[in-house]
């Protein structure tokens, strides 16, 4: 067996998670058109027991939050977690958007990156939106660097060279244990994940300054004791205003019914049965800058 640990890192709404999503072929993290999607570092598991005839191959993806210049004490906690990946794994993929200029963020990256002993690929997403001489000259800027073991231009969203990427580091997996077993995706709790996806949904529905400001707790999670009955899940959103609160409900309450009806079916196809799902709206004034809640919320190591 071949196995290892991959740290994908990059800026904001660069397609970290669409691309870790692409090369395990299922939906492990949540994906937003806005930036700071992921929050938390998300764990990915690709198992192929075929691979090189039958030795077997298993690739530990660690997606981490955007890095960026915080504002709060969140956006640091959440820093934090994407620079202390770069230590303890086999690879890095530093992910960069192709659509986007070259700038101040783009450069304290590839410091950070400059520092790390492990081997280090650069994919330029969202090649299906550049032109061969945008992508050209973006790829001789990095190159340049001489940080890359390999560039690879691609496309997470329509799948472009997303098997060669994937394939490039398996290269780079070396003898090892075969750490999960061979049917699962990810190591995150289902209930971490239920929270993610109704979080997804709030992130699709709702104003642009909104959504980095909630947080969603599961606070019931219920089985049946009977089979076909449904599971039973109570959610409670957060958010840091009262403005806000009236925002997520929306007249009448119908933008709540919207993210909740959207969360319940892909719950529902997630846990293979029915899904009961209340969705509560309470107000936690500036929690974002709360050591003490961040903690507690499991955004920062304690």
């Amino acid at each position: 067996m071949k196995s290892g640990f991959i740290g994908i890192i990059g800026r904001p709404n660069v397609g970290k998670s669409t691309l870790m999503n692409a090369m395990l072929g299922e939906k492990i993290a949540i994906t937003s058109a806005k930036p700071q999607t992921t929050l938390n570092r998300i764990t990915g598991i690709y198992t192929d027991l075929e691979y090189e005839g039958g030795e077997g191959l298993q690739m530990i993806f660690l997606d981490t939050p955007g890095i960026h210049k915080p504002h709060n004490k969140l956006g640091s906690a959440i820093n934090e977690t994407a620079v202390n990946t770069l230590s303890g794994v086999d690879v890095i993929l530093l992910i960069v958007d192709g659509t986007s200029d070259f700038g101040r963020g783009d450069e304290s990256i590839l410091r950070l990156v400059s520092e790390t002993d492990a081997p280090r690929i650069l994919a330029i997403n969202k090649m299906d939106l550049m032109s061969p001489e945008q992508y050209l000259e973006l790829y001789n800027k990095y190159n340049e660097t001489g940080l890359f073991e390999d560039i690879y231009g691609v496309s997470a969203l329509k799948g472009d060279n997303v098997t060669e990427i994937r394939d490039r580091l398996a290269g780079y997996m070396s003898e090892g244990p075969m750490y999960y077993p061979e049917d699962i995706a990810t190591d995150d709790p289902v209930r971490f994940i239920v929270s993610e996806i109704i979080r997804e949904k709030l992130m699709n529905y709702l104003e642009e300054e909104v959504p980095h400001g909630v947080f969603v707790e599961i606070e019931t999670f219920k089985e049946p004791e009977v089979p076909g009955r449904a599971t039973e899940i109570g959610a409670v959103i957060y958010c840091e205003k009262k403005s806000h609160k009236g925002i997520i409900i929306g007249k009448g309450g119908a933008k709540l019914k919207g993210v909740g009806k959207a969360a319940r079916l892909e719950i529902e196809e997630l846990l293979g049965c029915k899904v009961f799902l209340s969705l509560f709206v309470k107000v936690k004034e500036g929690w974002r800058d709360s050591e003490r809640t961040i903690r507690r919320w499991g955004y920062k190591d304690e």
